[in-house]
């Protein structure tokens, strides 16, 4: 019997995603035996893990997957499940990811303390209110339809930042639909933040796979459990964000969904005061493969070009040349 080692981050979340990947896979291939191996990251021990972003300058996004990469490119596991959302745009050459599940709900949701009552929107929310979240694309998007709330930093796995909420800490918080429903806490949603609200972040709500790339074995087992929607439409979210020269220090959102024949290709910028906010959507007909960078590459350049010079530094701290 074939034996997969398949590396994760300890979260309980992380753990919920990795074993959603082992049930699907072995439910096309019984005759496999796979072994859930949890890798501590980065990110799970940062100083900055209790309340700020993870800064840039020491990793960024990189903190949450470059130990779990290290062990993939040592030989010391098979394969590793990511967050879509927490990987780079571009990782080690060595390795590709071949295949993502089925995506869920990749909306953002507001969580409110119990004793708020009636609250559907964001705009229920009472003058002053104080919102938990340490995203940069969260808090800059807040800012920019209620500047009137108070943005609280506020980090941890799920589960930490719901009780940080329910001990008063903050009476609101924003959270990834797909977490909530995976880890069945999907009855503590107040409201769906729609994308014209807060745009979901690049890959939000998609669960990946890397593989080595010489590992062809492997990267067939995979296939068979590979949802090439999901792939179309997280490939061109994340052109956009590598275009953008994207980071978890820049407020980007980035959204792709097909609509019967078409997939619309949604982005928005803001800054980080949310005093300016930039939008666009392209609609594009049956891409193919090989087109979804280019794609995705054009529909930065023409957010790029309406964005006004006074405000393009308060976006980006270094304005990204023409590829």
């Amino acid at each position: 019997m074939q034996r997969i080692r398949l590396g994760t981050r300890g979260s309980p979340l992380a753990l919920n995603q990795a074993h959603r990947v082992r049930t699907e896979l072995l439910s096309v291939r019984r005759d496999l035996e796979i072994e859930i191996v949890v890798i501590k990251t980065s990110g799970d021990w940062h100083p900055a893990q209790g309340e700020h972003p993870l800064p840039q300058d020491q990793g960024g996004k990189a903190l949450y997957s470059k130990e779990i990469q290290a062990a993939l490119l040592r030989g010391e596991i098979d394969a590793a499940v990511h967050s879509m959302k927490d990987m780079e745009t571009r990782g080690p050459k060595e390795l590709i990811i071949p295949c993502m599940l089925p995506r869920e709900n990749p909306l953002d949701a507001l969580v409110v303390r119990q004793d708020l009552k009636n609250i559907q929107n964001l705009s229920d929310l009472p003058q002053g209110c104080r919102v938990g979240t340490s995203s940069v694309r969260r808090a800059a998007f807040l800012k920019n339809i209620r500047p009137d709330l108070q943005i609280t930093p506020l980090r941890g796995n799920v589960h930490t930042r719901l009780e940080k909420l329910d001990s008063g800490q903050v009476q609101a918080v924003i959270l990834a639909v797909a977490g909530l429903n995976r880890l069945g806490l999907e009855s503590r949603i107040a409201a769906f933040l729609l994308p014209h609200e807060i745009l979901p972040s690049a890959g939000q709500g998609a669960i990946g796979v890397e593989i080595h790339r010489e590992n062809q074995d492997i990267i067939s087992y995979f296939s068979q459990i590979n949802d090439p929607e999901t792939v179309t439409c997280v490939t061109l979210e994340r052109a956009i964000l590598h275009r953008l020269d994207g980071s978890c220090q820049t407020p980007i959102g980035a959204y792709a969904r097909f609509l019967d024949q078409y997939i619309a290709l949604s982005l928005s910028v803001a800054s980080l005061d949310g005093v300016c906010r930039f939008d666009h959507t392209d609609i594009i007909e049956n891409p193919h493969h090989d087109q979804l960078d280019e794609i995705g590459y054009d529909c930065a350049n023409a957010l790029l070009k309406k964005i006004k010079p006074e405000s393009f530094l308060s976006i980006f701290k270094v304005p990204k040349q023409e590829e």
